[in-house]
């Protein structure tokens, strides 16, 4: 994860001299005036033309003449006439940056305003920008940080779970498989019914630790640990199908671990929130036209989204996406249901070089 970090650290950096080279574009493009000195150009020339009409030949006279007031209404209403449609056209650009920051979400990464307009809209256009892409790189570092330190605790639950409970566990039930052989008959169902609860409660902890942490992901890969995971979610009212080929391009590890949780995630709505009885889970390799990488899809034939607020499970997958610049969109299935879609892009062919660069 730290790889991502720095390399999302060179690319904001990329992001802000671009920023700061649009603001200097605007302020200092030749057809790019000011909104202050268009407002008083105007003006001035609408000044300069009455101060000359009046000290020529023209004159108003008292009380004033129906030629000669409509010759004045028609210079005052050319005069407002080009005051409004300088504002106009000043004021679109500050308009449509409204708009972008009232839609603005930092886990869902849109387009950018454009950056034109006078001199003063653009450089605050052009400003937002750099703003936007920096507070976007500090929420990827920062959420990198926060999933790291979260897949560490996990790991450290799940061992714990594994070599603490797991084991007490283990041996409760082997002293009950002696205690059952030495109890009266009238006892040895209600001893054979704690071995049962016992084995279960042992079953559900290395179950329990298994997702906390995906060992055969650690182990296998990707391929095998999706399948693996379709096969979990496999159950009673719920059929997990899956295709997952095994060519699929080389990932870098944070990348393999976003896919698994993103998957992991979707399934876990699946069963839990969608009253789906039919999940998909697909993984396929990208053309090139599309910028390589793979596309993970889990589709289910559930409720669909409805019109709730996103959940804490969507907020985490939106974040783990915007970790490794992956982009993940929910939509209806077709036929009904939800589709998580996520396409993580193919890494930077500098990424093992890089990794292997750092080794001692």
């Amino acid at each position: 994860m730290g790889v991502v970090t720095d390399i999302r650290s060179r690319s904001r950096s990329a992001r802000l001299d671009v920023g700061v080279s649009c603001a200097k574009a605007g302020r200092s493009g030749s057809k790019n005036v000011s909104l202050f000195w268009r407002i008083f150009l105007l003006n001035a020339a609408g000044l300069v033309v009455a101060t000359a009409l009046l000290l020529g030949p023209v004159t108003v006279s008292t009380p004033v003449l129906a030629g000669e007031a409509l010759i004045l209404l028609a210079g005052l209403a050319a005069l407002l006439a080009g005051n409004a449609v300088v504002l106009r056209i000043g004021l679109t650009p500050l308009h449509r940056l409204g708009r972008a920051m009232s839609t603005a979400d930092l886990l869902v990464p849109g387009t950018r305003p454009e950056v034109s307009g006078p001199a003063e809209a653009a450089q605050l256009i052009a400003t937002y920008n750099t703003m936007l892409d920096r507070l976007q790189a500090e929420r990827a570092a920062g959420a990198g940080r926060a999933l790291q330190a979260q897949e560490r605790e996990r790991h450290r639950i799940a061992r714990e779970l594994h070599d603490e409970v797991g084991q007490t566990l283990t041996a409760v039930l082997l002293q009950l498989k002696r205690v059952a052989d030495r109890v009266p008959g009238e006892l040895r169902e209600e001893v054979s019914l704690a071995q049962e609860a016992t084995r279960a409660g042992l079953d559900e902890i290395r179950r329990i630790a298994r997702r906390l942490r995906p060992g055969v992901l650690e182990e296998l890969g990707l391929t095998s640990a999706l399948r693996s995971l379709a096969a979990e979610f496999t159950h009673h009212g719920l059929t997990v199908q899956h295709h997952i080929p095994g060519d699929l391009p080389p990932l870098a590890p944070e990348a393999e671990l976003v896919l698994y949780r993103v998957a992991q995630e979707g399934l876990t709505n699946t069963a839990r929130h969608a009253d789906a009885d039919r999940a998909r889970l697909t993984l396929r390799p990208l053309p090139p036209p599309e910028g390589g990488g793979v596309e993970l899809l889990v589709r289910d034939n559930g409720t669909g989204l409805g019109t709730a607020a996103e959940g804490a499970g969507i907020r985490g997958m939106r974040e783990r996406a915007l970790l490794i610049g992956a982009e993940i969109h929910f939509a209806a299935a077709p036929g009904g249901g939800t589709d998580v879609r996520l396409r993580v892009p193919a890494p930077p062919g500098d990424r093992t070089a890089d990794r292997t660069g750092d080794r001692p």
